[in-house]
């Protein structure tokens, strides 16, 4: 099982809140698939996943608010 973390987003922004998940649990992802969009005060990014893997738990629902370094989701690597 792996984390995924929202990383480093821009000097000064500090939190973002998920708009989509583009993946639900049970679900198969593949590295470097857009997996998550965000909206923060200045942009709506998409956020790739990190590797590839079985989506096992979604830690935020659309519309939670996530603090830079949060796990937002858990990922059994393939």
């Amino acid at each position: 099982m792996a984390e995924v973390k929202l990383p480093e987003i821009a000097d000064g922004v500090t939190r973002a809140v998920i708009s989509m998940w583009h993946f639900g649990e049970g679900d198969t992802v593949r590295q470097d698939d857009d997996f998550v969009e965000f909206v923060t005060d200045k942009a709506t990014f998409n956020m790739p996943s990190p590797f590839s893997g079985k989506v096992t738990k979604l830690m935020f629902a659309e519309g939670e608010a996530v603090n830079v370094g949060e796990v937002i989701a858990i990922i059994e690597k393939i």
